[in-house]
């Protein structure tokens, strides 16, 4: 590991918070006044010339860019963004808590008012995020942090989309599987109900204490593409209340179009339930500062000295939680190289070629994202000639321009992709 600086910039550094392939997360103090900060930094030399060095600088620098439109309590600050020859450095909000993933790890389902209350919490930040044109895009427990006097405090907007601005190609596919919305994996153009997906992917987690679609990454694709999740109160055997039932239903809906307007429909959705429930501590407000969940004993003690080499993705405890992530790692996030069907084991169905099949899958990959494996083994098996399998995966695009891109691209795998 190399030395601690003693200074980034005007930052005085005192610890290392987490340590990923590409730079290192360190606690600082600003010595103008007083006040402790997180320090994000890459290393020029390690990022390279790559396509993942490029990759992750842009996300760096997006990051920066995003988060600096918003000003609001639910989301960390960024306080600067600076640079030399050697280093590339955001130094933001040092948050004392613990991401809400590892609380998740400990009580699986919290009380349905310590729900609500994180649900608002994070819906208010997220409706003042999507008005100044920033959607995150990668809205998940890992990325949201829970003070220890329970506020909650969105992070890591390293792919978050500006609306003015992309940091990827629209038709690129970024997030995390189990929490990305349909129009995600089919590489069509976002918008900021692509967050209130996910937001009811995480309802429904904290109400039933495991996630709706579950599986291998294609199969949770597959999943989110064609089925519905059993409605909470059904998975709980009715343990939670079923009024939660239509406001996952309708945050999780297939078509953007069908989900909320924006985050504070949503709010006020899940704020009603809690209304209409007596005994229950109300969602926002002056309610919404309560203590979440009890702080583990050991991630009080401020004195304890954090791992020398923690994981970009888990800094040490009872720190900013999270904040390491995009380091090399990117806290679990998964882009679209990440999906290459040539990293896959050889596709293989009986009666058919597999060289083949694999044209066939590199030919729908491009219009339709990593799901295209799925679909080429699911159409080979009910299929029995190339042309039938072409025409039965021409389906699955559902733009006609590209339907015919498609089409003259598996022109070359048909002739021989019979039995």
């Amino acid at each position: 590991m190399a030395p601690v600086p003693a200074r980034i910039g005007k930052y005085e550094v005192t610890q290392v918070l987490g340590q990923g392939s590409m730079g290192v997360v360190y606690k600082a103090l600003d010595p103008h006044i007083q006040r402790p900060v997180a320090i994000k930094v890459v290393h020029k030399a390690l990022l390279g010339d790559s396509a993942e060095g490029q990759a992750i600088a842009a996300r760096f620098l997006n990051e920066a860019k995003a988060v600096g439109r918003i000003a609001h309590p639910g989301v960390v600050a960024i306080y600067e963004f600076g640079e030399d020859a050697e280093t590339a450095y955001i130094a933001m909000e040092f948050v004392q808590g613990r991401n809400l993933d590892e609380i998740l790890g400990e009580t699986p389902v919290p009380p349905a008012g310590q729900t609500l209350q994180v649900m608002d919490q994070l819906l208010d930040a997220l409706a003042h995020a999507h008005a100044q044109g920033v959607w995150h895009r990668d809205v998940k427990p890992a990325n949201i942090l829970v003070t220890h006097g329970g506020q909650v405090k969105l992070t890591d907007f390293g792919i978050a989309r500006l609306a003015d601005a992309s940091l990827t190609q629209v038709s690129s596919m970024i997030g995390t599987p189990s929490y990305m919305a349909p129009e995600q994996f089919m590489g069509e153009g976002i918008d900021h109900r692509a967050d209130l997906f996910a937001c009811g992917v995480l309802l429904y987690r904290l109400l039933t204490g495991k996630r709706p679609f579950r599986g291998s990454s294609e199969v949770v694709m597959y999943k989110i593409l064609h089925e519905e999740a059993p409605p909470p109160s059904v998975f709980t055997g009715g343990a939670s209340w079923p009024a939660f039932d239509a406001v996952v239903a309708r945050a999780m809906a297939k078509k953007a179009s069908e989900r909320y307007p924006d985050a504070e429909a949503m709010r006020q959705a899940l704020r009603v339930i809690a209304q209409g429930r007596t005994g229950l501590p109300g969602a926002g407000g002056a309610q919404a500062t309560n203590v979440i969940v009890v702080p583990h004993p050991q991630r009080d003690a401020q004195a304890a000295p954090p791992p020398a080499a923690a994981p970009a993705t888990r800094t040490s405890p009872g720190t900013g939680g999270g904040i390491g992530a995009g380091l090399g790692t990117h806290g679990g996030t998964s882009h679209g190289s990440g999906w290459s069907s040539s990293t896959a084991t050889a596709l293989s169905v009986p009666g058919w070629d597999s060289a083949e099949l694999a044209r066939l899958e590199r030919a729908l990959a491009t219009q339709v994202g990593p799901m295209a494996r799925l679909m080429v083994r699911e159409a080979a098996r009910a299929t029995h000639d190339p042309a039938a399998l072409v025409q039965a995966l021409a389906q699955h695009v559902p733009d006609e321009a590209r339907r015919r891109q498609f089409l003259a691209a598996a022109q070359g795998a048909q002739a021989s992709g019979a039995r």
